[in-house]
């Protein structure tokens, strides 16, 4: 149950204008102050932090406050951080169009260059630089821009400030972010993997994009009533919200006040191919709100208020309406209250969710329905009319039900993405019996586990990587021991304008080497997607399609080459009426989100020449003119909302990427995006793997994919002095930071015994996984808190770590990284080991991958594992002397090896992924046997 809870939430103006380019009518979050310092932010940190950032810290604290924990110990190795958020954050639009206004500014001369008069050519010369120092100002540039902007920052940030060590994430999945925060806690907390789960989700519309790319689908509409018959959109509002959940046996235990119980989380996805759209199927809805009252093991006809998603699209809320009416069918007249937040918020996107229980939860605490802001009386949908609802327009006494005396809600999510969620949530009353199967987790909170959980096959894989189109040429060049990392195409880095060798600098990279992949120029044959569909998406999602098919048809699945709008696809391998979700680690801001939120402010560019000296004296039309001839050859900004296309938001969407993949190959899978820094590809496994265990899933496809090489990420690495001057060299005494590269690798995982009885080809097996957070810097790394992430990997499986073989380790070719994982390493390997263990990375080939690193080191390992050869790693040439291997004992294989391994013991791998901010995750790997 809810052990304490903070939300602040800004309406949209009612029946007023909107607000610029679609955007929020009213009030927003500005001008809420929240101080840096109280949260032991440096100021040089503080300048590069979102917004964002501030406020979810500052709505923690609240959390955390309310519900009596910065007064008494929360179980803080055990207790998780998961963060929700959608679309670009300030600072990374900010930091994206400080780097866009190099090539702007470098236009801007050579227009004045070519203009009429002698005064404007005179300053040219100078405009460029100038302008560059001024929106360096201005936008606040400083060192630490890299990490400050990311999603990922957020959880970590709050794990630092509240010495919070448990799990540690961001997550995306368009208006079911908070829905799938918490489905994920509720997971963890049944589990007993986790004993607290704090969950913040906050939206802000913090640049043009997701207004814009809104409108463009024709769903932004100011003046919008959830429940109208006319309905034709939504507002968009901002809110921030924080919620504290443990199991109720915990709360009750340690006297906590318990807002509410949640009974059952339960979510779906109507996967269509094209483009994103809401769900217009009252089918799907009364499916999965059955699915969920069968897990809470309570009627339907027991809730007295439902909390519906309220879109304000009418298609969609009659549909909503309609699977409502077939769950309370016989039910007496205006015997269920119906509400809806966005009533008053509007769509607040990652933080609808959040926003939806804290209000039930609120409600059910003080026993008062809410009232509604309602449609004239003669304007509401034909649906009300159909069946037991009604509006209240003023607040009522909650009246426990009939049958037993409890008192119940359902709150109902859905996103543009066509994803599905009901949850079911109960008064806490300690005076009544609660429901023991409900609220039990299913083994105990303590630190082991009282079995050891089932294992997870990996029945499909896929991957590609610089120099490696697939998951065979990423083994061939492996045993080739050929890297893909060189100097970078022009393309990527404009090297007149942002490439200065041996100079740290803010503005410029000095390395012009990475591992890049070109994006697929055309759709995999399995996909039903147009060429102008697929030429709107983000590089990353293009490429984690053609590899989402490659990892299917490993599967087993290779269905014909079909055309657009065919129809169905055949059966997934994991069976019809299965249930998946595919989980995709990901920066949280794809690069096309972040693009065009600069060429949208080509504006701000514009205005700001106006105030360069070099341009003073230059007459107002002259101006104009070299203006208009910068524009024109820079290119344009993107026309009105109403002429871009209704694809433009699934191209900047991060859980896009899941979206597409279920879309396009029929996938009955929930899509989610996850970040959590470098571990970001582990993180989604371990939301697989979790979802697998608990039942809630009979597939999943997890993994990651990120583009990190590009000219805005060179930049600011470089600023931060994280990037090789010359290239990786994991283990190296001349290590001197990573090289960036581009990749993806996927994985299809079903529990194992579904795997047997499928017949299906496994490729490896994964045991156990842990995660930690160091809870002290947000930059170095620390021994204990990697250690811990490895001890909990090794809580749930039944062998020890001397039966491990070899250690893919993470690798960043950084000599304080790699030697404080060789030390963390020796406290967990080294004891009882006979045989040295093997230690590799797999970024000596194909650059530190970002997102992607921890899919590549898993993939290296399961290839390596099926090829029973030790991979090698291309560096050291010499060795670091501080990395004290022996201290295992270990080595680091530069040649292949065979991989032996005790008679009659499978072949058993480690995988490592530390992330920026603290995050740590360790993943086990078993060969599979007969």
């Amino acid at each position: 149950g809810p052990g304490g809870g903070r939300a602040w939430s800004a309406a949209p103006r009612r029946r007023g204008r909107p607000g610029p380019d679609g955007g929020p009518g009213g009030g927003t979050l500005d001008d809420i102050a929240v101080d840096a310092a109280r949260f032991g932010v440096p100021p040089v940190q503080a300048r590069s932090m979102a917004r964002m950032q501030m406020l979810m810290l500052e709505a923690a604290r609240q959390c955390l406050d309310d519900a009596g924990h910065l007064r008494r110990p929360l179980p803080a190795e055990r207790t998780d951080v998961i963060a929700g958020t959608c679309f670009g954050l300030d600072r990374q639009y900010a930091n994206a169009l400080r780097i866009e206004a190099a090539s702007y500014a470098r236009e801007l001369e050579r227009a004045a260059l070519a203009a009429d008069r002698p005064e404007s050519r005179r300053g040219a010369r100078t405009a460029a630089g100038e302008l560059r120092e001024l929106l360096t100002r201005r936008l606040g540039a400083s060192p630490h821009d890299r990490v400050g902007e990311m999603a990922s920052t957020i959880p970590a940030r709050i794990a630092t400030a509240f010495r919070l060590g448990g799990r540690t994430l961001a997550l995306e999945s368009a208006e079911a972010t908070s829905f799938l925060a918490l489905w994920h806690a509720v997971h963890h907390l049944r589990a007993g993997v986790s004993d607290a789960v704090l969950v913040v989700a906050g939206q802000r519309h913090d640049g043009p994009v997701l207004a814009r790319a809104l409108a463009a689908k024709g769903l932004i509409a100011p003046d919008a009533v959830p429940f109208a018959a006319a309905g034709g959109g939504f507002a968009l509002g901002e809110g921030v919200g924080a919620l504290l959940l443990k199991r109720l046996s915990s709360a009750v235990r340690d006297g906590d006040r318990v807002y509410a119980s949640i009974l059952e989380c339960a979510v779906r996805h109507d996967a269509r191919p094209g483009v994103f759209r809401y769900s217009t199927s009252a089918g799907h809805r009364a499916e999965v709100a059955a699915a969920c009252y069968r897990a809470a093991a309570v009627p339907a006809r027991s809730v007295q208020y439902v909390e519906c998603a309220g879109s304000g699209v009418a298609r969609e809320t009659e549909a909503e309406l309609d699977a409502l009416a077939t769950l309370f069918a016989g039910a007496e007249p205006a015997s269920v209250a119906l509400g809806s937040v966005r009533d008053r918020l509007g769509n607040t996107v990652a933080n609808a969710g959040l926003a939806a229980v804290t209000k039930v939860a609120l409600a059910l605490h003080h026993r008062t329905l809410p009232p509604q802001w309602a449609p004239a009386r003669g304007e509401e949908c034909a649906a009300l009319s159909r069946a037991p609802f009604r509006l209240p327009r003023t607040a009522e006494p909650w009246r426990p039900g009939r049958r037993d005396g409890s008192r119940r809600a359902a709150v109902l999510g859905s996103s543009v993405t066509g994803t599905l969620c009901h949850l079911v949530l109960e008064e806490y009353d300690s005076a009544r019996s609660a429901y023991p199967g409900a609220h039990a987790p299913k083994r105990s909170g303590a630190a082991l586990p009282a079995r050891t959980p089932e294992p997870i096959a990996v029945v499909g894989l896929g991957g590609r990587f610089a120099g490696a189109a697939d998951a065979d040429g990423f083994w061939r060049a492996i045993w080739a021991r050929r890297t893909g990392i060189g100097p970078l195409p022009a393309a990527l880095l404009d090297r007149d304008l942002l490439y200065r060798p041996g100079e740290l600098s803010l503005t410029h990279s000095y390395t012009d080497q990475g591992a890049a992949v070109p994006a697929p120029q055309a759709p995999p044959p399995e996909a039903r997607m147009t060429p102008l569909r697929h030429e709107l998406l983000d590089g990353a999602q293009r490429l984690a399609l053609a590899v989402a098919a490659e990892t299917l048809r490993s599967a087993g699945w290779a269905p014909a080459p079909r055309p657009a709008g065919s129809g169905p696809v055949p059966p997934s391998p994991a069976g019809p009426g299965r249930r998946g979700l595919i989980a995709i680690g990901s920066t949280l801001a794809l690069s096309r989100d972040r693009e065009l939120g600069a060429r949208l402010a080509l504006g701000e560019l514009e205005a700001a020449v106006a105030e360069l000296a070099a341009f003073k004296q230059v007459p107002a039309d002259d101006l104009a003119a070299v203006l208009d001839r910068a524009r024109e050859r820079h290119g344009p900004p993107p026309g009105p909302a109403e002429r871009l296309s209704p694809a433009l938001f699934d191209g900047c969407l991060a859980s896009g990427t899941a979206a597409l993949i279920a879309g396009e190959f029929g996938l009955d899978a929930v899509p989610v995006a996850v970040e959590a820094a470098c571990a970001s590809s582990l993180a989604a496994l371990d939301l697989a793997m979790g979802a697998l265990r608990a039942g809630a899933v009979d597939f999943a496809l997890a993994g990651g994919v990120e583009m990190a090489c590009n000219a805005r990420d060179l930049v600011l690495c470089s600023a931060l002095g994280l990037l090789s001057h010359t290239r990786i060299a994991p283990f190296d005494a001349a290590a001197d930071g990573f090289t960036p590269g581009d990749g993806c690798g996927l994985f299809l995982l079903k529990r194992l015994g579904d795997a047997r009885r499928a017949g299906d080809t496994v490729y490896g097996l994964l045991r156990g996984i842990g995660a930690s957070n160091d809870a002290k810097s947000l930059i170095a790394p620390d021994v204990a808190g990697q250690v811990r992430a490895m001890r909990q990997a090794f809580e749930q499986v039944d062998f020890a770590p001397a039966d491990v073989d070899y250690l893919e380790a993470h690798g960043t070719g950084t000599r304080v990284g790699d030697r404080v994982e060789i030390a963390a390493a020796a406290r967990v390997y080294g004891d009882g080991r006979h045989r040295p263990l093997g230690i590799g990375s797999a970024k000596s080939f194909v650059g530190h991958t970002f997102a992607a690193a921890g899919a590549a080191g898993l993939l290296r390992t399961l290839l390596a594992m099926r090829a029973r050869t030790v991979p090698p790693t291309l560096a050291p040439t010499t060795l670091n002397p501080a990395l004290e291997l022996h201290a295992i004992p270990a080595v680091i294989p530069t040649e292949l090896s065979p991989w032996t391994t005790a008679p009659g013991r499978p072949r058993r791998a480690g995988v490592s992924s530390f992330g920026t901010g603290g995050i740590n995750y360790h993943l086990l790997v078993e060969e599979p046997t007969p």
